[in-house]
């Protein structure tokens, strides 16, 4: 067995045993549903290339926006393969609202999913900042306020853990509306939900400028 994919096991097993150990105490007082770990399976990024041609209509597109309501589309290229599982299976258990993204998780197991992440993990490009139509200035608040963030996310928004997303480079709008969803429940999080709570609209546009503004992600080629 490679000792790459033994590592992501044991990264795996240790991420969910401390998730289970924190979460028990907000399940029993909020009723939400555990957290989500990555997958402990190896994922193919051949076959992941394959299955994620479905993606490439909105994925694949340099600055894609979704309709309603409108933000851009996530960058998926450069991002952390285990992030990438997390999300699949909120939107496949429905702690992640959105109605296309749930249609499409419910449609793959769980190696499908581990071979869509291992797909857009692989992927090479020049990163570039994300959309945003930020000032300078609000980079720099953004920056300020970012303290929390970094212990998860990195002090310039590449992550600590292959668990947690990159944001260095993601579109801002994304990262807002990600945020909002956050503090509305329609993403279920027990981490993230108390941190962004707070937050007034001001502030989540300043956080989110500051991280489009750093490099990372880039969008996937279309093919």
């Amino acid at each position: 067995m490679p000792r790459e994919f033994c590592c992501r096991i044991a990264a795996a097993c240790c991420f969910a045993l401390l998730a289970g150990f924190a979460g028990s105490v907000a399940l029993a007082q909020t009723g939400s549903q555990p957290p989500l770990a990555p997958l402990a399976i190896e994922g193919d990024p051949e076959r992941g290339a394959k299955l994620a041609l479905t993606c490439d209509g909105c994925h694949a597109i340099e600055g894609y926006r979704n309709a309603y309501p409108s933000y851009h589309v996530p960058k998926l290229g450069g991002q952390n393969a285990d992030y990438i599982e997390v999300a699949l299976l909120g939107y496949r258990r429905g702690t992640r609202n959105h109605e296309t993204m749930q249609a499409q998780a419910q449609t793959l197991s769980d190696q499908d999913i581990a071979d869509i992440a291992a797909y857009f993990e692989s992927l090479e490009s020049k990163p570039a900042p994300g959309k945003s139509g930020a000032s300078a200035a609000a980079v720099e608040a953004g920056r300020r306020q970012a303290t929390t963030c970094v212990q998860c996310h990195g002090e310039t928004g590449i992550a600590q853990a292959a668990q947690w997303p990159n944001l260095a480079g993601q579109h801002a709008s994304y990262l807002e509306r990600a945020i909002r969803a956050y503090q509305t429940g329609e993403r279920q999080d027990m981490i993230m939900a108390p941190l962004v709570a707070a937050l007034d609209e001001k502030a989540v546009a300043e956080l989110a400028a500051y991280f489009a503004a750093q490099q990372q992600l880039f969008t996937a080629e279309r093919r």
